[in-house]
């Protein structure tokens, strides 16, 4: 037998050990082959491929090293939206969730749950077809993430082929994997050294570090960055059916794709209770950074029974851990200008460590929060991450305070342009009243250019604050008349960064009305609210004449909203500046308004959507029925009216057929919309 004959053989052994060691490492937690061995192996790999570079193929274990830069991070959409979950802040609200599960479901009976620890990093969802890793997307805000396909192939710990070592839990058709990607606090540790030798600003903790590393244009970056992953949960499968999350937990093991081992069913909520309070206990003694548990119901019926609100499962909660707290001193109160005026004090902190972050500045919200707590310069104050996420002051420790510390006072003029501040009837803020203030004009158009807004690429602080400076712009309509030439000698740009930045201005122009809605910056009005309105009225012209009363009729709005709406909508100035973004090009694009075309057969009913439509895109067919006044859920459940079936359905139909809700094929879906579909694609 020649070399090469002998050679080809050992190279496919190697990636065949080296996958089973991944997997044994990753996914089962229980290596059986020392690093150094591992290292062995994977450098003979290594030797054989370069000797023999016909050899290398796509899916070996020495290409997760990236690939071509991207110029932009393409669109992820789920095909079952990625929902957030409800907080509980105290034993007091899970012992209410779980009163409130059983009161729908069983009251006499307890419930099984399984919990789990809840990482602190990225959560993601991972496309596998037939076994094979077909793409990957962040959350995003749920319904649309960013496709990190290339980024996510150079994590180790997740495969690109599934394994299938057992036939009764062989990998399905289709599945959407959800996870967390996260970094370890040693390896974190170690990066954040790298930098600092190297001159680079250095991560504030694990999750920052995690989130950037994913979210790299250049693949290599990501590959030189230690990620790793745990998996939760599926959105999207098909090919194979559950009944308990626990037992999916369990085939996403089998399947080589790591699983938190410290995750346990537990039988009701006490020992649900138990498993939080140990969790708290050994939480800082953990290699990787949790916030807190995440309690599910176990049985898979109890959730499609539950349902889910808007933006959150009432089967699920995350078990929130008390805060890190740490006593550190005031050094100053500065003032910062929102973009609506409001003046906001926040504490400059001599540099303290809280739960693993450096913090150096906190929110002091206003002067009556001020007041309250008697927070002054030179005290010493205790200080947690609020959600292990925002700084804030919990208290002054009076017995240290300096004898020359006297009370705080709110400014009397605008920090950013000596206008005059005032603090109107009825609110606790403090707000300047010069609408030509540069720092209300910065933070509004950085609202504007923020991604669930224009979502305009490249138009982050730094670049609106430069553009305001240098006389450029002073309204978001500017942005639009801005030149190549304009952009390009200006510092920090160049004819590419000024072309991509035109780009980003152009393709704004087309954002859907409920971004648009989103970014004219209205107060009380948020993303949410921006959607509701959008689906309500249709179009911002309708929008704009309604009145007060036919306002405070759309669900979610009050009078305060309403109130605001009007005001914004009456004030010529804002006309005046929607109709500058109009002749700019921003076309405010809207439906078709829900109130105008209500359909008793939809009207009011929840529907669900699963497997492929042929005549229309899932979102398009979830617009035909929102215009019709329907609702569209992604779960089914006994409050589900109707499931639309298309081709290779998930498991969804089986859970309809059991719970008697009505299942419609696609062409019963077209015929009760009116459209044949040559209608619908056209």
């Amino acid at each position: 037998m020649t070399e090469n004959q002998n050679a080809l053989p050992r190279l496919e052994e190697l990636r065949r050990q080296i996958r089973h060691h991944n997997y044994r490492y990753y996914a089962l937690d229980d290596p059986i082959i020392s690093d150094a061995e591992y290292d062995r192996l994977f450098q003979e790999l290594i030797a054989l491929e370069k000797a023999h570079p016909e050899w290398v193929t796509p899916d070996s274990p020495t290409q997760r090293v990236g690939f071509a830069p991207l110029e932009k991070f393409l669109p992820f959409h789920h095909a079952v939206p990625m929902l957030s979950l409800e907080n509980a802040m105290d034993q007091g609200e899970v012992l209410e969730f779980d009163q409130r599960i059983r009161k729908l479901l069983r009251p006499n009976t307890p419930i099984e749950y399984v919990a789990e620890p809840k990482m602190d990093g990225l959560a993601v969802e991972i496309l596998y077809e037939n076994g094979n890793l077909m793409a990957a997307g962040t959350r995003g805000d749920g319904w649309k993430g960013e496709d990190v396909t290339l980024n996510v192939k150079t994590i180790r710990g997740i495969p690109w082929q599934l394994f299938a070592f057992r036939a009764d839990v062989a990998p399905p058709q289709r599945l959407a994997a959800r996870g967390e990607i996260y970094m370890d606090r040693r390896d974190f540790e170690a990066l954040n050294q790298g930098r600092e030798i190297s001159g680079e600003a250095v991560f504030a903790n694990p999750r920052n570090a995690a989130a950037g590393s994913l979210r790299q244009l250049d693949s290599t970056i990501t590959a030189g960055r230690p990620l790793r992953a745990y998996f939760y949960g599926v959105g999207e499968i098909s090919g194979v059916t559950f009944t308990s999350h626990w037992e999916i937990l369990e085939s996403l093991r089998h399947w080589g794709l790591p699983v938190n081992p410290r995750c346990q069913r537990c039988a009701d909520i006490r020992q649900v209770l138990s498993f939080f309070r140990n969790m708290e206990t050994i939480r800082d003694q953990l290699s990787y950074e949790v916030d807190g548990v995440v309690i599910k119901v176990n049985d898979l019926l109890l959730q499609s029974q539950l349902g889910e609100k808007s933006r959150s499962p009432r089967w699920a909660i995350a078990y929130k851990f008390t805060p890190h707290q740490v006593e550190t001193q005031i050094q100053s109160i500065e003032v910062q200008v929102g973009r609506t005026g409001v003046l906001t004090p926040v504490a400059a902190l001599a540099p303290v460590a809280v739960g693993g972050v450096t913090v150096k500045r906190a929110t002091l919200h206003n002067q009556d929060e001020i007041d309250r707590k008697d927070i002054r310069v030179g005290d010493v104050v205790v200080v947690q991450r609020a959600g292990d996420v925002i700084p804030e002051v919990v208290e002054v420790v009076r017995t240290k305070r300096p004898d020359a510390a006297v009370p705080f006072q709110m400014v009397t003029s605008c920090p950013a342009c000596a206008g005059e501040v005032v603090r109107l009837p009825g609110e606790a803020v403090y707000r300047c009243l010069n609408l030509s203030c540069p720092a209300q004009i910065k933070a509004a158009i950085v609202h504007f250019a923020s991604r669930d807004a224009m979502d305009i690429e490249g138009l982050g602080d730094k670049v609106v604050a430069l553009l305001v400076d240098q006389g450029l712009i002073r309204s978001p309509a500017d942005l639009y008349h801005l030149s190549a030439d304009q952009l390009k000698v200006l510092p920090g740009f160049a004819k590419k960064s000024a072309q991509n930045l035109k780009a980003a201005l152009e393709r704004s122009k087309s954002r859907p009305l409920a971004a648009a809605l989103h970014a004219l910056g209205i107060q009380h009005v948020g993303s949410h609210l921006a959607q509701v309105l959008a689906d309500h009225f249709g179009s911002l012209e309708d929008l704009q004449k309604a009145s007060l009363s036919e306002l405070q009729q759309v669900p979610g709005v009050g009078e305060k909203v309403a109130a605001s709406l009007t005001k914004y909508f009456a004030n010529p100035a804002n006309r005046d500046m929607i109709q500058a973004l109009r002749h700019a090009g921003v076309a405010f694009q809207g439906g078709v308004p829900r109130t105008s075309v209500k359909d008793p057969f939809w009207d009011g009913k929840s529907v669900v959507f699963t497997g492929t439509l042929l005549a229309m895109t899932r979102q398009q067919a979830a617009d035909q029925v929102v215009a019709r006044g329907a609702q569209v859920s992604s779960a089914v459940s006994k409050k589900t009216d109707y499931v639309v079936v298309g081709a290779e359905p998930g498991s969804k139909r089986e859970r309809a057929q059991g719970l008697g809700v009505s299942v419609l094929t696609e062409q019963d879906f077209l015929l009760r919309l009116g459209l044949a579909a040559d209608d619908a694609t056209s």
